[in-house]
């Protein structure tokens, strides 16, 4: 960037050769994206800027089915204006420009709307580039496409789901219709269909992922009937005509910069006209899903409507076409939560079910159904964890760390999240150096994310010295693998909880204030923010420990081995009595669950 002229500063956006001889100030964007933002500032100016759009444009595009653009779209588009508010926070905290603030003209040509790189295989990481924060600001940018040299040269087929298209005319009556788009779901929720069989009633899986990794299998449930997605569902795209504004007086301030909301709402645009797969679909794709729900629901009158996530698209969707259709909607937390790690604190579903007692505070502040309950019942996924053989899960990490007949002494499992390159090989450089230091002879295993691509991690397994490193495969996960491990270390995956609960110990990694799932904070987890914390901890691996309070694991997941039957059991005798307003058998929030009863609920 430069300074100049004619009395009121112009801040120019210029390519990184013009530097080398500028004598006004300056600064490479790169240290402006590198600039620490205060997190908490960042959550309300994000809030400010989402209620400013909310009365300006939420009204400017529905479904059929009245389900507004903001209201589906509210996690990706939040996601984008977190980017937004983020880099104009970090412009305003360079001095130069904080004192002498200005126009900021574009860079000729460039793109408003770009991609960050991340290790997701599918997921799109939207940004804005500094020309749209220009153009955000009032810039003229007559040349500015709004996508992205990248974005404009994706394949709009890149994300189609293959699947034979299945017509719904032939599925008959069902008891509960399920929607899963991720592994994650799908794993949730089948134990619960499964019983639900066991009781006689019938249920319809869709699978609406588009990575083919995430699909559902279709297991040997009699009952349960899975069907795919139509094959060309998520690869609509087009115009979103209602978003493309003139431009006008309305702005949002954010730290004393106006931006432009019908601005914001052009760039948004671009969100909704691109073909991100499951997560992140089209406007287009959305109008026609709720057309093929309906479809869908008005042929299999179900009484209850089953999902593991209603608060990005497809979720939001389908609990309003429940709604629509009278169906109860229950929800299943498949991941755990924390309030900083939700991009959208909203649950739409009548029924919420959560894994421990701590998330009842949460979960009955995110509600929006005005009959919501919130019941705590563990996460069926779990229920299984008991029944895993250590020996035969250490066999494999043995395995993967001695091709050639060494195996180190002590194991430790990284479960990983999804995040960018960098990200990735901050948390790696901790790991690896700890485990260096550490007594003992260990070796590492990577457990990659299900969404995460295992290429990510190519520039780690060439590490030329330091401890064993090998990649198990992304099928089995950490998930596969955890209950043989001496350790496991993660920033906040859910293989923390299901460690703590078989008395792994668990290492929280990342640097001071990074989110963790604050397993530490219920003393199930060592916080480790440095190497040497790392080292520390696996060097008290196989020490005596205190026992862990049953308390402390049910404030983190009610885990009794029946979960998947309490929440059946739960949608069964909704479906048989209908809505219990003022029920007298529900405890009230405060009181904890024992491992006779059915949880805890909330109204």
């Amino acid at each position: 960037m430069g300074s100049a002229f004619a009395g009121k500063p112009t801040w120019v956006l210029v390519g990184s050769g013009a530097l080398e001889h500028a004598r006004t100030d300056h600064i490479h964007t790169a240290e402006l994206e590198a600039t620490a933002v205060n997190q908490q500032e960042l959550r309300v100016c994000v809030e400010d800027a989402m209620t400013a759009l909310d009365s300006y444009g939420a009204s400017l595009a529905s479904t059929p089915g009245g389900a507004g653009w903001l209201h589906v779209q509210h996690v990706p588009v939040r996601r984008f204006v977190a980017e937004i508010v983020s880099k104009v926070l970090a412009l305003n905290a360079w001095a130069p420009f904080a004192s002498a603030p200005g126009p900021l003209v574009p860079a000729p040509y460039e793109g408003l709307v770009g991609l960050r790189s991340s290790s997701s295989r599918e997921y799109l990481a939207y940004t804005v580039t500094w020309s749209g924060i220009a153009y955000l600001l009032g810039a003229a940018a007559p040349y500015n496409p709004t996508r992205s040299a990248q974005l404009r040269n994706r394949s709009r087929t890149s994300t189609a789901n293959r699947e034979p298209s299945l017509l719904p005319s032939n599925l008959g009556r069902q008891d509960v219709l399920a929607l899963s788009w991720t592994s994650r779901h799908a794993a949730t929720l089948m134990p619960v269909l499964t019983e639900l069989a066991r009781d006689g009633q019938k249920s319809l899986l869709l699978d609406l992922a588009t990575d083919p990794t995430e699909r559902c299998s279709a297991g040997s449930a009699t009952g349960v009937e899975l069907r795919s997605a139509p094959s060309d569902l998520f690869t609509l795209a087009g115009t979103a005509e209602g978003l493309h504004l003139p431009g006008d007086e309305h702005v949002v301030h954010i730290k004393g910069q106006g931006v432009q909301l019908a601005r914001i709402v052009r760039i948004l645009s671009v969100l909704l006209e691109t073909s991100g797969g499951c997560t992140q679909p089209s406007w287009r794709t959305l109008v026609r899903v709720e057309s093929w729900l309906d479809d869908m629901l008005s042929t299999t009158r179900p009484h209850t409507v089953l999902l593991s996530n209603d608060t990005s698209p497809l979720g939001v969707l389908a609990a309003h076409a429940a709604e629509r259709h009278g169906a109860n909607s229950v929800h299943v937390q498949h991941g755990a939560w924390t309030a900083e790690s939700v991009t959208w604190p909203a649950l739409h579903s009548r029924d919420i079910i959560v894994m421990g007692d701590r998330d009842l505070a949460l979960g009955r502040a995110w509600v929006r159904h005005p009959q919501a309950e919130v019941h705590v019942l563990g996460q069926p996924r779990f229920d299984t964890l008991a029944s895993l053989s250590r020996q035969a899960q250490r066999r494999y990490l043995e395995k993967l760390l001695a091709p050639g007949g060494r195996v180190p002494a002590r194991i430790a499992v990284w479960a990983c999240q999804p995040f960018s390159p960098d990200h990735l090989k901050s948390h790696a450089d901790l790991l690896l150096d700890g485990l260096g230091k550490a007594d003992g002879d260990w070796g590492l295993v990577i457990a990659p994310h299900p969404a995460q691509g295992a290429d990510a991690f190519a520039s780690l397994m060439k590490r030329g010295c330091g401890p064993s490193v090998a990649l198990a495969d992304p099928r089995v996960g950490a998930r596969g693998c955890l209950a043989g491990a001496d350790a496991l270390a993660s920033a906040y995956s859910t293989c923390g909880i299901e460690a703590a609960l078989l008395g792994v110990p668990v290492l929280e990694i990342g640097p001071p204030g990074e989110r963790t799932l604050d397993l530490a904070g219920h003393r199930l987890a060592t916080r480790c923010d440095n190497t040497g914390d790392v080292a520390e901890a696996l060097s008290g691996v196989g020490q005596a420990r205190t026992p862990i309070q049953q308390a402390a694991l049910d404030a983190v997941c009610r885990w009794r081995g029946d979960s998947a039957t309490r929440i059946a059991r739960l949608i069964t005798d909704r479906a048989s009595s209908g809505p219990r307003a003022g029920d007298s058998t529900h405890q009230d929030a405060g009181v904890s669950a024992s491992p006779q009863d059915e949880g805890v609920s909330a109204r």
